[in-house]
Formats: structure tokens, C-alpha cells, sequence
């Protein structure tokens, strides 16, 4: 993500809750059944663990394309020199690209719940 919107930390960050959220939601079900084996248990576990980095990864990826797009957009009507371009960037698409930005800082990617420890 190219630095335009300055959202690349904040991403950093929401992306480290909603993966923590995902992955103790999946480890810390209940084990299906009875498992006796090592191997069953580490088996079920690596299942788990897909489980949930497939669910961060559903959960992420719109407010990844998200973020990446408009920082294109943003960039590149920032650094366009043809006339048109920074005629559109400074009367008409000034007011809109900021509105855009604050808007995508303005997210919340939910809360971590207590362990149950």
C-alpha cells in the first residue's frame, strides 16, 4: 500500500486484532469428541488453525482493496501534472478525496474478548 492516506500502520493494527480475534476463536473451541492420538489432536488442531486464518483472511480482504484503491486514486491524482488532471484535483475533487480518506480512517474492527484463562 503506497503511503498516500497514511493508513499503512493503522492496517498493521487492525490487521493484528482481527487475526488474534480469528485465531482464539478457532483454538479455543471445544474439541470435537474424544481424540486419543497425538497425531489426531495436533491433526484437528492444524484444522483449526486453517480454519480461522481463512475467516481473518475473508474478514480482511474488502477493507484491503479498500485502503489499496483509494491510496492509488489519491497518489495518483496528487502527483498528475496534465492540466485536466489538476484542474479536477483542485476545484472539484479536493473536497471528495479528503471526505475519502476520513472516511477510510474512520473504521472499526471490532473488540478482543477476555480468555477464558
Amino acid at each position: 500500500m503506497t503511503p498516500d492516506i497514511g493508513q499503512g500502520g493503522c492496517a498493521a493494527l487492525e490487521d493484528g486484532v482481527v487475526l488474534a480475534r480469528c485465531l482464539a476463536g478457532a483454538l479455543l473451541k471445544e474439541q470435537s469428541g474424544e481424540t486419543k492420538e497425538k497425531g489426531d489432536k495436533e491433526r484437528e488442531e492444524y484444522k483449526r488453525v486453517e480454519m480461522g486464518l481463512k475467516k481473518y483472511a475473508k474478514e480482511r480482504r474488502w477493507r484491503s482493496i479498500e485502503l489499496i484503491s483509494t491510496a492509488y486514486m489519491v497518489g495518483f491524482f496528487q502527483l498528475g501534472t496534465g492540466r485536466v488532471t489538476t484542474f479536477l484535483r483542485d476545484k472539484i475533487l479536493v473536497g471528495y478525496l479528503s471526505g475519502l480518506v476520513l472516511k477510510r480512517a474512520d473504521f472499526d474492527c471490532g473488540k478482543l474478548s477476555n480468555s477464558r484463562m
